[in-house]
């Protein structure tokens, strides 16, 4: 009974692993998309989510299947109950790359996100902290966990930068008001990306030792 649990826990770890893989690159194509007005990459990140969504699903079961029928005790529940949080968040943020996509395409050669060095420096501190919250599940990593948690403020204030500088522009010329504040809305998904990877930091620390 012990031997397929522990199977099933591998199989567990190894689908947020690929689900964590799918996520990442669905922010890196979302942010390139942006930055380089590709059209084409915007939709087929778009498309992507949807593997996003059956991956959730796949989890979901499998966290649903271990529990019922291993009753599983201490340590291993809250791994299962992590994992079940982990990739609500993992989802969300899968959304909010398809939603970046999007504001790409509604942008198009409208698009302004060059002349903002801090929307593009938000952009990368938030793949960073995507990239570590992903080490510190893969390793069992308290230390890189915390750097995620700690990390959340850096993206905060450049979102608060970034706000100030779009409202600044479109005060500067509101003909261009309406193309402009398009942006406020990819700064604040970056914002809830941070905070999901935030999120999923806290609950690896609580897989491993029981609070975050």
């Amino acid at each position: 009974m012990r031997n397929r649990f522990d199977t099933q826990l591998k199989e567990l770890n190894d689908q947020l692993i690929e689900m964590g893989n799918e996520i990442i690159s669905s922010i890196n194509n979302a942010i390139n998309a942006l930055i380089d007005k590709n059209e084409e990459l915007a939709k087929s990140t778009m498309e992507a989510d949807i593997n996003v969504d059956q991956q959730q699903k796949i989890i979901e079961n499998l966290c649903f299947n271990m529990l019922v029928r291993q009753q599983p005790v201490a340590r291993d529940l809250r791994v299962i109950t992590a994992a079940m949080k982990i990739v609500t968040d993992m989802e969300r943020i899968g959304d909010h790359a398809a939603d970046i996509s999007e504001m790409a395409i509604l942008m198009g050669e409208n698009n302004d996100i060059n002349n903002f060095p801090n929307i593009k420096q938000m952009a990368m501190e938030t793949i960073f902290m995507l990239n570590k919250t992903m080490e510190a599940y893969i390793e069992k990593d308290l230390t890189k966990a915390l750097v995620v948690i700690n990390y959340d403020d850096v993206v905060d204030e450049l979102f608060i930068k970034s706000k100030k500088d779009i409202i600044q522009l479109i005060l500067k010329d509101p003909d261009k008001g309406e193309e402009i504040a398009d942006l406020l809305m990819v700064i604040k998904y970056f914002e809830r990306i941070g905070d999901h990877a935030t999120n999923i930091a806290e609950w690896v620390i609580y897989s491993l030792k029981g609070q975050a």
